[in-house]
């Protein structure tokens, strides 16, 4: 009986600001059947530090998130 957990990230970009929507499923494997398995959610921001996300999410960031879209999102903040 070997145990494994498996994590895999779905995502979405949404709005004007460009965020990303990341699920994150997690997967407990018992000889590569999954017997268990929980979601988690998270919505990141242009001013946030995606350094310790994915290399996939890091790079979606980085082509998403331009300084002109950076700045939009920072001077939308001042507005509030």
């Amino acid at each position: 009986m070997a145990l494994s957990k498996v994590e895999k990230d779905d995502y979405e970009v949404r709005g004007e600001y460009k965020h990303i929507n990341v699920r994150t499923k997690t997967s407990i494997m018992e000889d590569g059947v999954e017997i268990s398995f929980k979601y988690h959610r998270k919505v990141l921001t242009p001013d946030m530090d995606v350094s310790g996300e994915s290399a996939e999410i890091q790079a979606l960031a980085s082509a998403l998130w331009t300084n002109e879209v950076k700045k939009a999102y920072e001077d939308s903040k001042k507005e509030d």
